[in-house]
């Protein structure tokens, strides 16, 4: 450059102090317009991967779901467990399916009957699983699911020896009542044939005095109610004719009604001398599991009775004689005596021709359950299978 631009534009040292300072300057600006920058893009990168994280963690708690602890009380065929400590039976399988179903995982817990309850009650478990009868009682501290299985209480006696059996069919008030109705039948038909009959009909009433008519007129009734009526051309008035095809359809419907009530009669009789229905009871020593339904209905009933931890228990003290009888639910104690019967016990134990305080058996739940409602979809879908069906006839069935 020349000496006179120099001249032109004269810098002193004070105005490159002024340069060097607004050079600073910008290029402090510069750098952290720069490290803002690149700050920003930071966050959005970090925030744009966040959603992916999140979603995985969303995942890994629905697939971690709460273990459900299922209280048991063992209630053969319901509830039993083998010698390996697995669980078996009806009330099982049936869980077993609801829960693989709805992908619950679980572990079972025993309880006795009353703690499994006040268990249930307490939101300690979260299921209860046994042979558990729905009954308003419980319904106030619990919920049930749906009904899967549906029974009655029954009487269980020993069968009389044969000297019993002989004084309880003679002494048997129905058999007696039964006798006393065919004999009065018998009686007015012999004696409206013989009004009509005996002064036209030497061959029904050959005899020639009165009683021995008499006689002969109540065999021909004794006869019409056993057997039938007789020829239609054996009777010589038209009244007489007419009243044998009359008491032909009455006899044929009298003798099916007596067979029936005299075949009952006779099983009952031979089964127990003292027990022909539930209100016979109040007069025999009985039996009752401890904090079963039976139990409560012998007491609503005010029958004493002695109470028992297991029905085993119940059925050994039976089948020495320290009871005359034993009230438990049908399925439960059928199940138990045909099992014995296989290994040669309670040969003379036998269960009464009578239902009575018909129950339901269901899935004991918490107050307000978050399961009730998939547990009785499933619940009401499996005991429409053949699987299912197949469980009762096995569990069940007399072989």
């Amino acid at each position: 450059m020349s000496n006179k631009t120099l001249m032109l534009f004269p810098l002193s040292t004070h105005s490159i102090s002024r340069l060097l300072k607004l050079f600073l300057a910008l290029t402090c600006l510069c750098y952290g317009i720069s490290s803002s920058l690149a700050a920003q893009q930071e966050i959005t990168e970090q925030t744009t991967a966040s959603p992916p994280q999140t979603m995985q963690s969303t995942v890994t708690n629905e697939g971690n779901k709460k273990e459900l602890i299922i209280g048991t009380y063992l209630c053969p065929p319901f509830v039993m467990q083998d010698q390996f400590g697995e669980y078996t039976g009806l009330s099982v399988l049936l869980w077993q399916q609801i829960a693989e179903k709805l992908q619950l995982p679980y572990r079972f817990q025993n309880y006795p009957l009353k703690e499994l309850l006040q268990a249930v009650a307490n939101k300690e478990l979260d299921i209860g699983l046994s042979c558990l009868s729905i009954t308003p009682e419980r319904e106030e501290i619990i919920d049930f699911s749906h009904s899967f299985y549906e029974t009655h209480l029954a009487i269980v006696v020993k069968s009389a020896g044969y000297f019993d059996t002989f004084k309880s069919i003679i002494t048997n008030r129905h058999l007696l009542t039964i006798i006393g109705i065919f004999f009065t039948a018998a009686a007015l038909v012999g004696g409206l044939y013989y009004l009509l009959e005996h002064r036209v009909n030497d061959k029904l009433y050959s005899m020639r005095s009165r009683p021995a008519q008499l006689i002969e007129g109540f065999i021909l009734g004794l006869l019409f109610i056993t057997k039938g009526p007789f020829n239609y051309y054996e009777f010589k008035t038209l009244t007489g004719r007419v009243l044998t095809v009359c008491l032909a359809v009455f006899t044929t419907l009298f003798i099916a009604s007596i067979t029936a009530v005299l075949a009952s009669t006779f099983t009952v009789g031979l089964i127990n001398n003292d027990i022909k229905s539930p209100h016979d009871l109040v007069n025999v020593s009985t039996g009752a599991k401890t904090a079963s339904t039976s139990s409560q209905f012998l007491t609503r009933h005010s029958i004493v009775h002695r109470q028992y931890d297991t029905v085993p228990d119940m059925l050994d003290a039976l089948d020495r004689g320290e009871i005359d009888a034993v009230v438990g639910d049908d399925a439960i104690v059928k199940y138990r005596i045909k099992m014995a019967k296989e290994k040669g016990k309670y040969e003379k134990l036998n269960v009464l021709p009578y239902q009575f305080e018909k129950q339901n058996y269901g899935i004991a739940l918490t107050e307000k359950s978050p399961y009730e409602e998939s547990i009785n979809r499933e619940l009401l879908q499996f005991r429409q299978s053949n699987e299912w069906r197949n469980s009762l006839l096995e569990y069940f069935k007399i072989k």
